[in-house]
């Protein structure tokens, strides 16, 4: 792996190494938070999930799947220049284009959630058909936020943009403006939280990337992200989603937007590290519906 691409000074996640050979998953962090609009510090959040990473069991019980088992790299942090976020989400394309390259699923950890346009776009580049799925507060359907094309507040419709499909999903989404929810509801892309499985299981055999911004959770559960918004979602919901996408063709996704400073409890880390350990072991799971991932 390019040591352009990735510094791999710093903590690790557990069970991971670093040498991607023979693994079915790339981890991999993007410590970025320069367009944050309300309380920074998510360039933090990569560190935080692999530091508390080694608090949580390696074994899922709702998955019956063991990190032990799972063969899985963590390469570090994408080397990001400061300042505009054009130049990080460029970086981000070509490391998870270098992630593919190697055969293995990326799992990106944020930063915010502007960076997941560039992972979005290499993975549909390879897969044109691939859809979308959301968890988040806010709809990020700006076209620009105080002057930025590329801020965490147009993060999905950057998304939009490289997704030839068009097909976005977005769950339960509870803020943003009223021209937003007018096309959440027109475009039939939002997604109650109680029609989750219904809505997702026709999409089951296509390609899925899923994108999740922590703040979909209720800031009762997680404090520590940038934009808390009250009315949020607790882990039984998330482990809903879990169960559906058991059936699913997940191929990449990341977890963002968590800044671990802003808790001083450590909690919103630890559910951050939970929720990234689901991912890594139904990335690297046998597929069970549609065609081979790679």
């Amino acid at each position: 792996m390019s040591q352009e691409l990735f510094d791999t000074e710093g903590a690790i996640y557990m069970g991971a190494r670093r040498d991607p050979r023979g693994c079915a998953v790339g981890l991999f962090g993007v410590p970025y938070d320069g367009t944050t609009s309300f309380r920074p510090g998510t360039r933090f959040g990569p560190a935080a999930i692999r530091d508390v990473s080694s608090g949580l069991e390696s074994y899922d019980p709702q998955l019956d799947l063991d990190l032990e088992d799972l063969a899985f790299a963590d390469l570090g942090a994408v080397a990001i220049p400061f300042g505009a976020p054009e130049p990080v989400v460029e970086a981000v394309g070509r490391a998870t284009e270098a992630v593919l390259d190697l055969g293995l699923a990326p799992l990106m950890l944020g930063g915010e959630h502007s960076i997941s346009s560039g992972a979005v776009a290499a993975v549909a580049r390879r897969y044109p058909d691939l859809v979308l799925v959301q968890l988040d507060a806010h709809a990020d359907l700006r076209q620009e936020w105080l002057g930025a094309h590329h801020s965490h507040a147009c993060a999905m419709r950057r998304c939009l943009e490289v997704l030839p499909s068009g097909e976005l999903r977005q769950i339960a989404i509870r803020s943003g403006t009223r021209e937003e929810f007018r096309e959440l509801h027109t475009s039939g892309r939002l997604v109650p939280i109680d029609a989750m499985a219904a809505a997702l299981a026709p999409l089951r055999g296509r390609p899925l990337y899923l994108t999740v911004d922590l703040d979909w959770f209720d800031p009762a559960v997680l404090p520590g992200t940038g934009t808390p918004e009250p009315g949020g979602f607790h882990w039984p919901q998330f482990a809903e989603l879990v169960e559906e996408l058991r059936q699913h063709r997940l191929l990449a996704a990341d977890v963002v937007e968590l800044a671990p400073q802003l808790d001083p409890s450590g909690v919103s880390a630890v559910l951050a590290a939970k929720v990234t350990r689901s991912l890594l072991l139904l990335l690297g799971r046998p597929v069970t519906s549609g065609a081979p991932a790679q």
